[in-house]
Order: C-alpha cells, then structure tokens, then sequence
C-alpha cells in the first residue's frame, strides 16, 4: 500500500496529461471539421437547432472546458493527494483523487450547459455567424468591457485568491473522506468558474473554436494562478480587455 500511495502522484499527473491531450486533440479535430465543411456549418446555422444539436454544443464546451481548465486546476489536484496521503488516507487511495476531480469538473459541466444554452440563445436570435462568432460589434464590445472590468472586481480577487494557493485552500476546507473529497472539487470548480466565467464567454466574441485563443486563456489562467503576485497581470488584462471593448463599441455606434 505504501508503494501505491508512492506512485499515485505521478499516476494521476499521467492520466491528466493524457486527458489535457485527448481534450486538446478533440478540439482540434472539431476546428479542422469546421474549416473543411464551411458551406455545410453556413447551412445549418440558417436551420432550427433540434435536441441533438443542443446536445453537441454542450458536449463540445464541456471538453472545451477539459482541455483548458485542467492544466490550470493539476497543481490543485497535486497538492491534493500529497495532503490527502499525509492524512492517512491508506485504503483505495485514487478514489478521493478521482472524486476531488469529479467534484471539479461538475462545476464546469454546469457551466458548459449555461454556456450551450447561450449559443442556442444566440443562434435563434440570428446573432451569431457561422464562424461561431457574434454578429454584433456592439453586443461583442460590451462583452469585452464586461469581462475587463469583472478582472478589478473583489470577487474575482477572492476567487482568485482561492485558486492561487492550493496548499492554503486545501487546509482550510479539508474534510475527510469520500464525499469530503467530493465537496472539496466542487468548492474549488466554483471558485474556478467564478475566475473565469466571464473571460469562457469572450469565446463568443473571438470564436468557440478559436484554437488560438483558447491556448492564449489557457497559459493566461495558469500564469495567474501559479504566481501570488500576478494581480498586476489580471489588471492589466482588464485594461486591455475594457479598451478593446470600448473601440468596438465605438466603430459600432458610428
């Protein structure tokens, strides 16, 4: 057993590079489609969604989420088993694990239902292009101002302030056990969404199958959350964000 809780931090790191990697390569699999049936997306975004179509845009966003949470919560999930294996927790030590990361990865699911919904929303009001962008500079420049100003807010900072210490997070909401270990991921997924729910919808305005963009948030979000002190990196990007957006709305109110 020893041996086991040993190996079970490199096992779990493994597993989730592979999961980072299958996600990733989904995504690009689904933008290649994109790019190789341009006239066949044209003609189904002039079409009513069904069922199935929901069901396929909630599914893409929950992988989407996959590929670019993950590499930012592995620390989190790290730091878990080390603390989980100091509290003695011996007997079938890859279940909390596995449980943490479920509790996490409901949050986000949540999340990608929100988000799916949002495109139907977004598709039926004939305000979203084929390219899976949003047809109106105005309502893409105040999404822009929205999610640069939600970068200053407290509550961004206290969520914030949650993700970038795993060690202190995990010993002030530590509980034991299995359904401990589940609470857990989903205390820290809803601190996670409450980071970066704005700066997911910015797909909307750059595109949900922007690969580009979605590596730039990726390494953003990992790059706040590894350094205490990279507030200054969550203003500036506000600023940025919130120039953008004015400039939009400007070019679209002329």
């Amino acid at each position: 057993m020893e041996s086991l809780l040993q190996r079970e931090q490199p096992f779990v790191f493994s597993c989730l590079v592979v999961l980072i990697l299958i996600s990733w390569a989904y995504m690009f699999y689904m933008a290649w489609g994109m790019s190789e049936t341009d006239a066949e997306i044209t003609l189904a975004c002039l079409m009513r969604w069904g069922p199935g179509d929901l069901v396929h845009m909630f599914i893409m966003w929950a992988i989407m989420m996959i590929a670019m949470m993950l590499p930012a919560a592995t620390p989190m999930i790290l730091m878990f088993i080390a603390l989980n294996q100091g509290q003695g927790e011996a007997q079938e030590p890859i279940i909390p694990t596995g449980l943490f990361v479920l509790g996490y990865f409901l949050v986000w699911t949540a999340y990608s239902a929100l988000a799916a919904m949002a495109q139907y929303i977004l598709h039926v009001s004939a305000l979203l292009t084929h390219n899976l962008v949003i047809s109106s500079p105005l309502l893409g420049g105040i999404l822009l101002v929205a999610a640069g100003v939600f970068q200053w807010t407290p509550l961004r900072d206290t969520c914030m302030s949650k993700c970038r210490s795993p060690l202190g997070f995990l010993m002030a909401e530590w509980r034991e056990g299995r359904l401990g270990a589940l609470i857990m991921g989903l205390k820290h997924g809803a601190f996670c969404v409450g980071c970066c729910w704005l700066l997911m919808l910015l797909s909307f305005v750059l595109g949900i199958m922007n690969l580009v963009w979605m590596a730039m948030v990726s390494i953003f979000m990992m790059i706040e959350k590894a350094y205490p002190g990279s507030q200054w990196i969550s203003r500036t990007a506000g600023l940025i964000l919130v120039t953008w957006g004015l400039w939009s709305v400007a070019g679209a109110m002329r």
